[in-house]
């Protein structure tokens, strides 16, 4: 999509000032490093699918900056998780080299961008950073972190429809931590079509983390699991987040449909959602 300047909702700047698209778009070639690392959120966030952008993105996850020498990446996940909403396969290179940086949360930036993309040639390096198995997915001595960022790694599988990870995934559902847990029993679902698997996911809303229930509210939204459909309306969470979750599940149901009448089911779930406004 082309932006005219006027269609474009200013934003602060790093001097308090007002960004246009016009200077957001000369921001990505500035040598002031903050200038760029404001205009790759901007554009990300405005999906400004212009070529000039898309090339200033992947010139950013491509060069090693001052910053990133000293160990500030935040340029480079702003631009990996840009390229992703963008959706232009010009950046799948670069995400996937962002995939063996140094820095974890350009890595995780990357995996989640590259499932945006949907490219099946992502997925041998993806599947690489599950080797070594959960035996090594372990914490980082004095991060909050894992090794990887196994979830959103996990995730891009299931979405890209890696079957022959299906073997490096499963025994991530007996990770210790949950948001991982969840992540492989999504997978697992979208790859083998499974019920156990939609059920683990089901049975998650019933902890007692408010973080984890709305973790696995969206995951099964994500995989449009409907016999979940009743258990999400009754999850202790934000009725924001309920409605997102089986706003996923209706337009998966719709998307499998070969019937242009709307299903029994597809009623149900559009009662429920009716019952959280």
């Amino acid at each position: 999509m082309n932006y005219d300047e006027s269609d474009s909702p200013p934003i602060a700047n790093v001097d308090g000032e007002s960004l246009t698209l016009e200077q957001a778009i000369a921001n990505l070639h500035s040598q002031d490093y903050s200038l760029r690392y404001y205009a790759a959120w901007w554009v990300g966030r405005f999906r400004v699918k212009e070529p000039a952008v898309i090339a200033a993105l992947i010139d950013a996850l491509q060069a090693e900056s001052e910053q990133t020498k000293i160990g500030d990446y935040s340029l480079l996940r702003n631009a990996a998780r840009a390229l992703g909403k963008l959706g232009d396969k010009q950046a799948l290179p670069a995400l996937i080299h962002c995939l063996q940086c140094a820095d974890y949360y350009v890595r995780e930036a990357a995996a989640q961008a590259l499932e945006m993309l949907g490219d099946r040639n992502s997925i041998p390096p993806l599947m690489q950073l599950l080797d070594g198995g959960i035996s090594t997915a372990v914490r980082v001595p004095g991060k909050s972190h894992l090794v990887q960022p196994y979830d959103s790694v996990i995730e891009a599988l299931g979405t890209l429809k890696a079957v022959e990870a299906i073997p490096l995934i499963a025994p991530f559902l007996e990770h210790s931590v949950a948001r991982v847990q969840y992540a492989a029993a999504r997978a697992m679902y979208q790859l083998t079509g499974e019920v156990v698997y939609g059920e683990l996911l089901v049975t998650a809303l019933n902890g007692d983390n408010l973080q984890l229930r709305r973790s696995a509210l969206m995951d099964l939204g994500a995989i449009g699991y409907l016999p979940g459909a009743q258990a999400i309306s009754e999850t202790l969470a934000e009725n924001s987040m309920k409605l997102i979750a089986l706003k996923g599940i209706l337009e998966h149901h719709l998307e499998q449909q070969e019937s242009l009448s709307v299903s029994d089911e597809a009623i149900r779930v559009m009662d429920l959602m009716d019952s959280l406004l």
